[in-house]
């Protein structure tokens, strides 16, 4: 028999959340999560585009080394959601085709 406590969503046990955007809808979101973590919390599941067939791509290894999270935070592109915390206000953007040279 499964463990249930495995299947229930993401979330802090005091119920601390904070207040993120992701490409202008505002979701509430466990406080001291990543972004990737936020964003699959949120049903957010694809990160951003390939350059090249335009293919989805989501968080992967969520530990900072793939970049399939990269996504624009606070108006800064390229930014890995799985190394970044989530913080209040804080504003996410899905990245689409060729990545901004920075």
């Amino acid at each position: 028999m499964p463990n249930d406590s495995l299947f229930k969503p993401l979330a802090r046990r005091d119920g601390t959340t904070v207040r993120i955007v992701i490409d202008g809808t505002p979701f509430d979101v466990p406080a001291g999560v990543n972004v990737a973590a936020a964003m699959l919390a949120a049903g957010v599941t694809v990160c951003r585009t390939t350059p090249v067939t335009g293919a989805s791509r989501a968080p992967y290894c969520l530990m900072g080394v793939c970049f399939d999270c990269l996504v624009a935070i606070d108006g800064v592109p390229n930014r890995q959601g799985c190394m970044t915390p989530v913080r209040d206000g804080m504003q996410v953007q899905r990245m689409h085709g060729a990545r901004d040279a920075v």
